[in-house]
């Protein structure tokens, strides 16, 4: 029976999007974080997706930073491996050969060895690294006093490479930091029992001596 109404149809969505509609959000973006701002509304260049373990941007040095650990390098290099020795795939540098000259040898080696670690400081590595490097000079000085074989512990060791690689891998991932701190905190504990022995043995021996001379 006509009501005197008619109704038209609606047509059913289109599926294909025009150009004033959203485009759907890529695998990659955040929904709390725009792709050109940071969380507080601030500009960011860091994509989305380049993040350190820890959820931080992982920004690469900029070109000061880049020429300064570079300059280090260098003198890492001439210090530890300057030279590669025949028939080996073992490198040596200015440190052994130059810490063979009586007296003054080692002044120059480790005057830049501590240059290192005090650019690294300034570059900005963590203080756990800082302290990494130091323990690895600390080691390098006390088995490098021992006469001939603390050179040839010196051509082995190549503390100064070790010190550059650290500051170059924690500019790249600076979550390393945790290792380095346990590495520093697995040293001193070493040193202690080390010291802690030799302390008791010594006294063990200066009472054995005065029992023996009747003094006890």
């Amino acid at each position: 029976m006509p009501t005197g109404l008619e109704f038209e149809p609606v047509p059913p969505p289109s599926r294909s999007s025009d150009s004033g509609s959203a485009a759907p959000p890529s695998r990659w973006s955040d929904p709390d974080v725009d792709a050109g701002s940071d969380a507080a509304g601030r500009d960011s260049d860091v994509d989305i997706c380049d993040r350190d373990t820890a959820g931080r941007p992982a920004v690469a040095p900029d070109a000061s930073t880049a020429d300064r650990v570079a300059r280090l390098r260098r003198i890492s290099r001439l210090l530890d491996s300057a030279v590669a020795i025949p028939g080996t795939n073992r490198r040596v540098g200015l440190d052994p050969l130059v810490g063979l000259v009586p007296v003054v040898g080692d002044a120059p080696t480790t005057a830049a060895a501590v240059y290192i670690v005090a650019e690294a400081a300034a570059i900005g590595a963590p203080r756990a690294t800082i302290a990494r490097m130091c323990l690895n000079l600390l080691v390098d000085a006390v088995v490098g006093s021992i006469p001939l074989v603390g050179d040839a512990f010196d051509a082995l060791w190549h503390a100064n490479d070790r010190n550059v690689r650290l500051l170059e891998a924690r500019l790249q991932e600076p979550t390393g930091e945790r290792r380095d701190r346990r590495a520093v905190t697995a040293f001193g504990a070493v040193v202690f029992v080390t010291v802690l022995f030799v302390g008791a043995g010594a006294a063990a021996a200066v009472w054995w001596l005065l029992g023996v001379s009747g003094v006890v």
